[in-house]
């Protein structure tokens, strides 16, 4: 689990209120709390309108994901992940360096990693007396398991609100149909002027 005082940014930037909360989530876990990164990483999908990230954002996240070994986050293991710019780049499909640094600052501002910076700004690991992983300096990926309940709430949520698009649009499609079958009848077979109501329905179908 993510404990210890704040971290603050290396270099030029500032600190910002984003990069604050991720650390006080990052210590929210629960003890024992444990969740499968990719069946995560895919409530993410589902859910990223509603947390304000796009696909390219998403597609570094992955290539976060893939730098931490395991395949389920723990808060019983460290959530820090250090790879390299050039590391990332290639994981992320060759995504250029002022890009993926764009994405990455997405990812912290929505609250889905922090960052926790060495003294000289590297990502890297100090690794204990018998080879384990001690202090670590990179992304950390703890916001994810303090947040992923709320996140597969978002990705049914978003899930829902697909079938129920998917219902209204069938819905429409029905409606347009039978009215412009009616409209064929009337046209044949009852006297009137009835060419402008079908001039209105057409107007109707081509602005949806």
């Amino acid at each position: 689990m993510e404990s210890g005082s704040v971290t603050t940014p290396f270099g030029r930037r500032s600190m910002t209120l984003a990069s604050l909360a991720g650390q006080f989530i990052s210590r929210d876990i629960e003890p024992g709390k444990s969740v499968d990164k990719w069946k995560l990483f895919r409530s993410l999908c589902a859910a990223k309108r509603r947390l304000g990230i796009s696909d390219r954002t998403l597609a570094v996240l992955n290539a976060l994901l893939s730098f931490y070994p395991e395949s389920t986050l723990s808060g019983e293991t460290s959530l820090v992940v250090f790879p390299s710019n050039v590391q990332l780049s290639l994981r992320a499909h060759g995504m250029a360096e002022a890009t993926l640094r764009r994405h990455l600052a997405a990812l912290v501002d929505a609250g889905l990693v922090a960052r926790k910076d060495s003294p000289n700004g590297k990502r890297y690991a100090r690794k204990t007396r018998d080879g384990a992983i001690g202090t670590a300096f990179g992304f950390s990926l703890a916001p994810l398991l303090a947040r992923s309940g709320e996140i597969e709430r978002l990705a049914a949520e978003a899930e829902a609100d697909r079938i129920e698009l998917q219902r209204l649009r069938e819905r429409l499609t029905l409606c347009r149909r039978d009215i412009a079958k009616l409209i064929d009848v009337v046209l044949e077979e009852l006297p009137g002027d009835w060419t402008s109501l079908q001039e209105d329905f057409r107007s109707l179908v081509q602005a949806i």
